[in-house]
């Protein structure tokens, strides 16, 4: 036989897996092959395989009968829309994807390479857990894995797509990743499965309803993106990855979206309702305000007083965090901190600049809250506007009340613009309350306690229900017109394209985990 036709057989028998039966099998359960998945992920005809004919050293339980050329992963690069990426897509089809040690020793080998040549990782996560088998083995494979992506965080985009199972100590790799996607039906993550929970706990839990992606990306926070399909999953991280630089040294990237960057759209004039008490959705004003109405949302389904996502601004790559005054009057609770403390930080790691839309009446009050760690969780989001360094601006649409107001990218924690609409009301607490506790012995006296504390009211809502007060002392920059808010962000966003801005030396600072 020619060099050149063994060649051939070997990649040959490496591309089908697990064999015709089990491809067939794993579609049969209407998911995809890894390479299949790979070929959706990346542009056509960029990928090159490494190690495609690496295969496991394990001689225990008869293994050494059954082995297959390039083991239970596949690994390599190739590009979306023309930019590098690295990637690996577990093979569900050989050992039902399982980890073992030339498996750890792929991923490591790729992940190496993405740090050293500074482009994103994305993971395609479809695998049975550690491979028995090998022993300790595997679970240091594991740990290889998990030192790498720490040692990679912040310094490259790391992605993970969960296409299958991930259970087990598997699952810390993808939660130390950036982002995480799942497919809706097909994918779960658990650190123990249902039949230990049964055994332990005593619970009875479906694998989906344990740790589903609906479960994932609804109740957790786990799950960034949940998706209906695993094409749908593929195409997302495609889309996501236009946002953000190759690593922490770029900028993202700046496309010419076409949106005309002095549009004024009236709506916004009109948006928020008059009442005070009256909700409206947040994200109508993203819409109105970013390129082409275009806003691609992180963690949906999760935390929602808060809305956080990408945008373009005059071309330019935006992390948008926005109060929501439709969920629970925008007011921030534990999940809605954590949330958006975690997505301000991956933004600045990545140098993409921060607009925070602000609405917010103050801190979720209940004892539920405070045992929960409310202050703690505050805390975090606090730590994460005060440590980042990329271009910040805030726009005021309504409430900005509290300690809350403080918390969200005030100028006092270093925003870079501030502006506010003229409706914008800034103060301690809103006038019921702040009435209740100034003029409370005033009112206990007076003959008509409720109309004496409607003129108090109003005394105050004029008098602090307003953005003036603070202007004048230069906490808010400018009080402009809702329609003129597109353009004065774009203008702000370029004039401060070449900010410089650090923090003091140190090895790392201490968020309050």
């Amino acid at each position: 036989m020619s060099q050149t036709k063994s060649l051939h057989e070997r990649r040959a028998k490496s591309r089908l897996g697990g064999g015709a039966e089990r491809i067939e099998a794993q579609h049969a359960r209407g998911k995809l092959t890894a390479r299949e998945r790979i070929d959706l992920l990346l542009d056509k005809g960029s990928f090159r395989e490494i190690d495609p004919f690496v295969v496991h050293r394990t001689h225990d339980f008869g293994l050494e009968k059954q082995k297959y050329t390039g083991d239970s992963v596949v690994t390599g690069w190739g590009t979306i829309d023309g930019r590098l990426v690295y990637v690996y897509s577990q093979d569900f089809t050989v050992f039902g994807g399982s980890l073992g040690e030339v498996h750890a020793e792929k991923i490591v080998k790729i992940m190496k390479m993405a740090m050293k040549n500074g482009a994103p990782m994305i993971g395609l996560n479809d695998s049975g857990g550690a491979r028995i088998q090998e022993g300790v083995v595997s679970l240091a494979g594991y740990s290889d894995i998990f030192l790498q992506n720490t040692l990679a965080s912040g310094v490259i985009p790391q992605i993970s797509a969960i296409m299958g199972p991930c259970a087990g100590g598997a699952v810390y790799s993808p939660a130390l990743t950036d982002l995480i996607f799942m497919t809706r039906g097909s994918s779960y993550m658990f650190v123990t499965g249902p039949e230990v929970v049964k055994t332990v706990t005593h619970e009875e839990v479906s694998f989906e309803d344990l740790g589903g992606a609906s479960v994932h990306s609804e109740k957790s926070g786990v799950c960034h993106v949940a998706a209906d399909s695993e094409a749908d999953t593929l195409y997302l991280i495609r889309k996501v990855l236009g946002y953000l630089p190759q690593n922490n040294m770029e900028d993202p990237p700046y496309v010419n979206t076409g949106d005309d960057p002095l549009r004024a759209d009236a709506a916004l004039d009109s948006i928020v309702p008059a009442d005070a008490g009256k909700p409206y959705d947040i994200k109508d004003v993203i819409r109105l305000v970013m390129d082409n109405g275009e806003f691609f949302e992180i963690h949906e389904n999760y935390g929602m007083n808060v809305v956080v996502g990408f945008a373009r601004l005059g071309g330019h790559s935006a992390g948008i965090v926005a109060n929501q005054p439709a969920v629970l009057a925008g007011v921030l609770d534990i999940d809605a901190s954590e949330k958006a403390a975690r997505f301000i930080r991956f933004c600045d790691s990545f140098n993409v600049p921060i607009i925070t839309f602000e609405d917010v009446p103050g801190f979720m009050p209940g004892v539920t809250q405070e045992h929960g760690g409310i202050i703690r969780s505050g805390a975090k989001l606090l730590y994460a506007y005060c440590e980042a360094t990329v271009p910040k601006l805030t726009v005021i649409t309504r409430k900005a009340y509290g300690g809350a107001y403080c918390v969200m990218s005030s100028k006092h924690i270093r925003g870079d613009v501030n502006l506010a609409w003229p409706n914008a009301e800034i103060a301690v607490m809103g006038p019921e309350g702040a009435v209740n506790i100034v003029f409370r012995k005033e009112l206990e006296k007076a003959e008509d306690p409720a109309a004496r504390k409607a003129e108090l009211v109003q005394e105050y809502r004029e008098k602090f229900a307003n953005p003036f007060v603070a202007a004048e002392r230069g906490y808010i920059d400018d009080v402009i017109e809702p329609r003129e808010t597109r353009a004065r962000l774009i203008n702000a966003l370029e004039m401060l394209q070449n900010k410089r801005d650090a923090n003091p030396a140190k090895k790392h600072g201490n968020i309050p985990l």
